[in-house]
């Protein structure tokens, strides 16, 4: 892992192993909800779900700075306090916090590599047991919304072609064959793509056992749609979650200074009139 540009943000299962125990270290998985959590963790580990308390439930938005700090607080995350995020898709949830975590300026937070998939194909140790947090004042800085892409700047971006944007999604939901991921609720009224993207789905970041591949292959997977740090970058996907997975592995692997998440994504632009689409298998000129 030293090979990447900040190679500090990923740590190793055997890493998280010899650290449980760590009083400087909060472990916490994230998944879509906490099922699997309940169904065995990394010993020490709390279980955040992505769908209540890593979103606002009542408005379309990441949590508020109060909800985060309510949030880490509540799980005994101080300021100081080194937090290792996994979970369940590759990472996937795990980079949502990772990124909201840096809206809100953690300092040390990190990713743990292979996530929840590795970690169980080692045999290694799980728990069912909820470990107890002793509360604590947690007060955060931002946000740093500088990380994150709102509906004007996109539509600036496409108009007048001065950034990237790639879609992450899967091909066919790309062309508009499909409007979602089976199963999951959250869509839209039209199939397709912001004009101009590019197509690199987020999980061709990663390799069978769930890490991330090496420079080199992040590199010349990018590379092959002309995303090499040189120009601003706009990741989207559906309703955020897999283009954050994208953003960490641009800004913090491949170490591209510029580069946001549109966490509206495809469920904003999709239903938004008058919105131009493109639905073409071919990848879009002028990205």
């Amino acid at each position: 892992m030293a090979d990447y540009a900040v190679p500090e943000v990923l740590v190793s299962t055997e890493w998280v192993a010899a650290h449980q125990a760590d009083p400087n270290v909060r472990l916490a998985e994230v998944d879509v909800d906490t099922k699997a959590y309940d169904e065995g963790h990394v010993p020490g580990a709390i279980g955040w779900s992505w769908a209540t308390e890593l979103c606002d439930t009542v408005r379309r938005d990441i949590v508020s700075k109060p909800q985060f700090e309510k949030l880490m607080g509540a799980a005994g995350i101080g300021p100081g306090t080194t937090v290792v995020l996994y979970g369940d898709n590759n990472n996937w949830f795990a980079a949502w916090a990772f990124w909201q975590m840096k809206i809100y300026g953690h300092a040390d937070v990190r990713i743990m590599n292979g996530g929840r998939k590795k970690w169980l194909a080692e045999g290694r140790e799980i728990s069912q047991e909820r470990p107890r947090t002793a509360p604590v004042e947690y007060r955060a800085q931002g946000p740093d919304l500088s990380l994150r892409a709102y509906l004007p700047q996109v539509q600036d971006a496409v108009a007048q072609r001065t950034a990237a944007l790639v879609d992450v999604r899967s091909p066919q939901e790309f062309t508009g064959e499909i409007l979602a991921p089976p199963g999951l609720p959250e869509t839209c009224q039209r199939g397709g793509h912001i004009p101009g993207a590019r197509n690199i789905p987020w999980g061709k970041a990663c390799r069978e056992d769930g890490t991330f591949r090496s420079v080199d292959e992040l590199k010349a997977l990018y590379g092959a749609d002309g995303i090499d740090g040189s120009r601003p970058v706009i990741a989207y996907c559906r309703i955020g979650e897999r283009s954050s997975h994208s953003w960490f592995v641009l800004k913090y692997l491949l170490g591209y200074q510029n580069v946001v998440n549109y966490d509206g994504s495809w469920t904003e632009w999709g239903n938004l009139v008058g919105a131009a689409i493109e639905t073409s298998a071919a990848k879009g000129a002028g990205a």
